[in-house]
């Protein structure tokens, strides 16, 4: 039955979350917006071991195919209920994701992601059916074309959202994208050209695979600062606090660096350590040192020395993989003259904060924007431009993937960025 309305639900399909909304193809506006996380993660919290499970068993890439599918239909159900809509209004959708992610959602092989020379099936945009997906409605679905097999349909959302690269390419002015994730994936546009590449910075920066862990989601710990020995927390929604997101880790990381809590290393210190009643927050337990941000009678939010760790790990792989960018086009990161920056972190990232875990350089903090849900809006933008996504693929084809996995420069650079800036006030 045809629609009488020309709605579209869009996605960005991510390795730990997952962004949708509905919108009206004909004037744009957004109806509905949702979220959750990617049912996937009980094969592995990151791609590389969500492939290795794929690669192991052909009954695993199905079941993950089934998961996710499964999980996209009931967030397009409950775009539908809070719009005021039903299945009949909805004419198409439209998913954005890392190439692992759209292999598993069609439920095609992975080998030739597993395996060298690293490259995805397709790279062209593809139409196929949500019915031959596994879902109760039959629509179309338009799925992002894949760069490269590190490089993916998120990334190209996130530039054709923000429709700078055509428009302004050929300009001299250097342009770093950044979409900071369990698979970050960065672009750097310069010179008529566009570098990009993927980091495996793992799910820490969306508050995956932490103790105390969590999406985006009501009740998560989204922003931390520190008033002398006082910590003061935010939570999204305002809700009592049972968790902590990524935008929330990089304040309280940023925050017990520059209150003396944290070294340069990485290292809690031990109570004993601390000239200040900041040293209350810190705990054993079970032989690992953590800083208790939250505690009621029926819970505790903390961040542990194990989940510091994770965030060296995630910073150390996202800032190797900008200087490689840097390296390849041949020019320096001080040249950059625009940094644009988005994520599932929960709330805007204080680029002061990005600069203090080591994130961002000193120039970057003047250059830098924070655009909120950048893949989701370019997937709402290709859904809305009425040329048959044919803009998609042009872009998907200029773009020069620059592969990190065993590269020298790259190790280099990493064991390089893995401390964090010494603070001036730090212990």
């Amino acid at each position: 039955m045809k629609s009488s309305r020309p709605l579209a639900a869009a996605f960005d399909v991510g390795t730990t979350t997952i962004a949708a909304s509905l919108l009206d193809r004909e004037s744009g506006e957004r109806l509905a917006v949702t979220g959750g996380l990617n049912p996937q993660r009980q094969f592995g919290p990151d791609v590389v071991s969500r492939l290795a499970a794929a690669v192991a068993s052909p009954d695993n890439l199905q079941a993950m195919s089934r998961l996710v599918n499964g999980e996209l239909e009931l967030l397009t159900g409950r775009l539908l209920a809070d719009a005021g809509a039903d299945a009949g209004d909805l004419c198409c959708i439209a998913i954005a994701g890392n190439p692992a992610i759209e292999h598993l959602l069609l439920g095609l092989s992975v080998d030739s992601l597993a395996f060298p020379p690293y490259r995805p099936l397709f790279t062209t945009g593809r139409t196929v059916s949500t019915a031959s997906l596994g879902w109760g409605m039959d629509l179309d679905a338009y799925v992002f074309p894949l760069p490269g097999g590190f490089v993916g349909g998120d990334l190209v959302a996130f530039l054709y959202g923000e429709g700078r690269c055509a428009a302004r390419g050929a300009q001299h002015a250097a342009r770093l994208y950044l979409d900071l994730g369990t698979n970050g994936e960065l672009a750097l546009v310069v010179n008529g050209k566009i570098y990009a590449t993927s980091a495996a910075a793992g799910p820490a920066f969306e508050g995956g695979n932490l103790a105390c862990g969590m999406a985006a989601l009501p009740g998560a710990i989204s922003d931390v600062s520190f008033a002398g020995d006082r910590v003061r927390i935010a939570t999204i929604g305002d809700a009592v606090p049972c968790g902590i997101c990524g935008s929330g880790v990089i304040s309280a990381v940023a925050g017990l660096l520059g209150a003396g809590v944290l070294d340069h290393t990485g290292r809690l210190f031990a109570p004993a350590e601390i000239g200040s009643n900041l040293a209350n927050h810190l705990h054993d337990m079970n032989g690992e040192t953590v800083f208790v941000l939250y505690r009621d009678a029926q819970r505790m939010v903390y961040l542990g020395q194990n989940d510091i760790r994770q965030v060296q790990l995630a910073k150390g792989a996202v800032r190797a993989g900008m200087e490689v960018l840097f390296q390849r086009a041949g020019i320096s990161g001080d040249s950059v003259q625009e940094v644009i920056l988005t994520g599932s972190f929960g709330a805007v990232l204080s680029p002061e904060q990005l600069k203090n875990v080591g994130i961002f350089s000193e120039n970057m903090v003047k250059i830098a924007g924070f655009i909120r849900e950048g893949a989701l809006s370019g997937v709402e933008r290709a859904l809305c431009a009425g040329d048959d996504f044919s803009a998609l693929d042009r872009l998907a084809e200029s773009i020069k993937v620059i592969p990190l996995s065993g590269t020298p420069a790259f190790e280099k650079h990493f064991l390089a960025q893995m401390n964090f800036p010494k603070m001036q006030n730090s212990a």
